[in-house]
């Protein structure tokens, strides 16, 4: 059982003991609100929240005693991958590339190339649209599969690494993941590099938060990203920090 279905079992006696008790000894009816409104607001925030583990247990980062960190970037293929791939390369750094099937399939040769060079290619939906989180398990685990699919006709291997789209999660998403088989991946460094201005600066914050075991959240499709990779990584190397992949941070197989 995870934590929204304790939650849930648990409010749902709550309100129905102040229920009675309104019809019983005159309570008022407000903290039963009171209590509705507080849950819907938990609710809110567990799914907005992927590090909660509210509706489905991600894997956040690795052993915190140890100086291993991983890169992951998210919604890629794009034309600017390649340039995180060279820098990558050159740096004998692995990573994670959280792909969109319909990207996969507009830039195969990129692909897999990730996979050739020694990436893990993971599945990050087929759309990555703004309603994901809002479909039926059934259509979540659909778009989940036709994304795995398009990995698997170029590399011959299917991800069992996924990434919801936001960050977001839902009882809906939760039931795609589970039905799709997949390990769901959130992270614990949000580099929020989709809205940084200035490079050095984000660079900075990122040294800044980084600690042993940490899951660096980034983007291939972003400018700035490519720009400060490299100082990002020997600066991080700098700290003592070594780069592995998820299977080796997490002890996790990312294929199936």
């Amino acid at each position: 059982m995870y934590r929204s279905q304790y939650i849930a079992i648990i409010v749902t006696i709550v309100l129905v003991a102040l229920i009675v008790l309104h019809f019983t000894v005159g309570i008022s009816i407000n903290y039963a609100i009171l209590v509705g409104a507080m849950h819907a607001l938990v609710l809110g925030f567990g799914s907005y929240f992927i590090r909660w583990n509210y509706f489905i247990k991600s894997h956040h980062h690795g052993d915190r005693n140890d100086n291993k960190i991983a890169l992951t970037f998210d919604d890629g293929p794009v034309g600017l991958t390649g340039d995180v791939l060279d820098i990558l390369k050159e740096k004998k750094v692995p990573a994670v590339f959280f792909c969109i099937g319909y990207r996969v399939e507009g830039l195969p040769k990129t692909v897999e190339r990730m996979y050739e060079e020694g990436h893990i290619v993971a599945n990050h939906s087929f759309k990555h649209a703004h309603s994901f989180d809002m479909k039926k398990a059934s259509n979540i685990k659909k778009e989940i599969d036709e994304c795995s699919r398009a990995i698997m006709r170029v590399i011959g291997k299917a991800p069992k690494l996924f990434r919801p789209p936001y960050g977001v999660t839902n009882p809906n998403v939760a039931k795609g993941i589970r039905r799709a088989n997949m390990h769901s991946i959130g992270w614990s460094l949000r580099s929020y590099d989709t809205t940084a201005k200035d490079g050095q600066k984000l660079k900075t914050k990122i040294l800044r938060k980084l600690k042993g075991g940490d899951i660096v959240l980034l983007h291939d499709r972003v400018l700035v990203t490519a720009e400060i990779l490299t100082e990002l990584i020997d600066e991080a190397r700098e700290k003592g920090f070594t780069f592995v992949g998820l299977d080796e941070l997490l002890d996790i197989q990312p294929y199936a």
